[in-house]
């Protein structure tokens, strides 16, 4: 069957099972774009190529399959760079479709030409310049089988514009997938060896601990997690993006690792005799200086990805395997233990942070962002999707909205893209399209993404949008109150008036300052079918504690002033 190069585009994402497309039309690509309404797929017209990347995270992250970003060439294709950075070092697979200009044109600086393959071949898994129609098929084939194996990541298909002006044969089955050598076999099993010498391991163990990351949801090992830790009798923190894939609710759980884990977590860590890490890279926001970092601990790193396996840590045993086939494996092999001793050795340094119960935080008439986040928990009962963008306002999430379920949170970790929120919860939306989904942004990075207000309104889509508005670049001024001084440079806002923003773009919005009236714009929020924008006036000058300095060891932890957390310091 003869179709143009455009047409294949669209044929070949029918086949791979892509429902819809978030993308901006422009020149280079405009040949797909004519050919888009013969295709039975969904385009969302975003207002920024930022916010294109974004929402085929957000949309990737929310349903386990890859989201689809599409531009232009020039500066559409270059726009798109900050979200593939961002689903690159969060291995989120997603699959970008750039126009380029004519292939005779290419190398001499031809109206909006760019070189994107060679700009992003940092960061992706792969990427594609596509010259010919016959070539668009195989390429895009073996996109997604590359995105969505092994670990998962990004790749961009760069297609000259004459390409998608050609004409081709499609032919489904003719079009192969390259075997590369830098390949992983979609299901990697550990070899017995491995999995004896580490059962071994966590049998002599006294005091263990599991590093859950975000590949235990990758996996879909989950509930092989669960049952793995209950036989063992293994206490079970998470990474940031780990949150989800171990129950909070269960005793076992410990909770979040690392600068803003609780100080009995880091306590735990360094004083545990083995580490199990799960999916999980050792970035410096979890293991604070390396050279002090569990000294007495035997280390076992089970993952996917080659590379990781002595990167940032050194290892007594490194697992390349898929992490469903190594749990299994292992919670075959593992002896049943209770482990008394060493849980209740955890239980006591939790002290009288054990619970927290922000309730019973005292009401001034000041409204804090834990009171947001808590009561965001409280109301959805903990079945909401939340999106955070990055700051303050993201660590309070973490530690204040308690998730039982992989892919409830969404969020940039490894490379903290503000502006991310908005998009990807745009994205997560059309995974999910019943499923209440809350967007928890700061001020400063709401702004920079706030035009997708108006794809909200566009699509008739329901989000609810709550804005942690302290009139600061939160963290960063954080930082400057704790280690510059107290010299506020370039961190007070000027911030518009977010109530008259969203009702510009055509939505309703609510504000709230006290916390009476965040819990009634919560509950309003929940109960309307169309977007909301809540503005939370916060407090202006609070912190996320407690805090490991960035470089410092796991002991060196700020608490709270005034109040009775204990630190491994103490």
């Amino acid at each position: 069957m003869a179709m143009t190069g455009a047409e294949l585009i669209w044929e070949v994402l029918a086949r791979e099972g892509v429902e819809v497309v978030f993308g901006y039309p422009g020149g280079a690509i405009l040949p797909a774009y004519d050919a888009l309404h013969r295709s039975p797929i969904r385009h969302v017209l975003v207002r920024h190529e930022q916010g294109a990347a974004h929402m085929a995270d957000g949309y990737a992250r929310a349903s386990g399959k890859p989201g689809v970003a599409m531009a232009t060439s020039g500066p559409g294709a270059t726009n798109l760079v900050t979200g593939i950075a961002t689903a690159m070092m969060d291995s989120s697979p997603i699959v970008c479709i750039t126009g380029q200009v004519p292939s005779g044109l290419i190398g001499r600086d031809a109206f909006q030409e760019t070189d994107v393959t060679g700009i992003t071949l940092p960061i992706t898994k792969h990427n594609y310049l596509v010259t010919s129609p016959d070539e668009i098929g195989p390429a895009l084939k073996e996109a997604f089988h590359i995105a969505r194996s092994g670990r998962p990541g990004p790749v961009l298909v760069d297609i000259t514009k004459d390409a998608q002006q050609g004409r081709a044969e499609f032919d489904w089955e003719s079009f192969r997938v390259a075997q590369r050598p830098s390949d992983i076999p979609p299901r990697l099993a550990p070899s017995l060896q491995e999995i004896d010498k580490a059962a071994r391991l966590i049998d002599q163990a006294r005091r263990p601990v599991i590093l859950a990351g975000q590949g235990i949801i990758h996996s879909g090992a989950s509930r092989l997690l669960l049952e793995f830790a209950r036989k063992a009798g293994i206490p079970v923190s998470s990474t940031l993006l780990g949150l989800g894939g171990f129950p909070a609710s269960d005793p076992l759980h410990l909770g979040m690792m690392g600068m803003h884990g609780e100080a009995w977590v880091n306590q735990a860590i360094q004083q545990a005799d083995l580490l199990l890490a799960l999916g999980m890279r050792f970035d410096d926001r979890v293991t604070g200086d390396t050279s002090s970092y569990a000294p007495k601990a035997i280390k076992i790193h089970v993952d996917i990805d080659r590379a990781e396996i002595n990167k940032n840590v050194r290892v007594q045993l490194g697992m390349v395997a898929d992490l469903s086939e190594a749990l299994r494996a292992l919670t075959g092999r593992v002896q049943a233990r209770r482990r008394r001793e060493w849980l209740g050795w955890i239980e006591e340094q939790k002290g009288c942070t054990a619970v927290r119960d922000i309730q019973a935080m005292p009401d001034n008439g000041q409204l804090h962002a834990a009171h947001v986040i808590h009561d965001i928990w409280r109301l959805s009962g903990g079945q909401a999707i939340i999106v955070t963008d990055v700051g303050q306002h993201q660590m309070w999430e973490a530690q204040y909205y308690r998730h039982e379920c992989p892919r409830q949170l969404i969020t940039s970790g490894g490379l903290g893209t503000m502006g991310f929120a908005l998009p990807a919860a745009i994205g997560a939306r059309f995974a999910h399209p019943q499923d209440e989904i809350w967007v928890i942004a700061g001020d400063g990075g709401f702004q920079m993404t706030a035009a997708e207000l108006s794809t909200c309104a566009q699509e008739d889509l329901k989000l609810n949008i709550a804005v942690i508005n302290n009139g600061y670049l939160g963290m960063v001024r954080q930082w400057q109150e704790f280690f510059y001084q107290g010299r506020y440079e370039s961190t007070p806002l000027h911030n518009p008036d977010f109530v008259k923003l969203a009702q510009a773009h055509g939505l309703t919005a609510l504000r709230a300052s006290g916390r009476e009236e965040a819990q009634m714009a919560i509950a309003e929020a929940r109960r309307r079918p169309e977007t909301l924008v809540i503005d939370f006036q916060v407090v202006q000058e609070d912190s996320v504690y407690p805090m490991v300095p960035a470089g410092s060891s796991l002991g060196e932890m700020i608490r709270r002033p005034g109040t009775l957390v204990e630190t491994a310091a103490d």
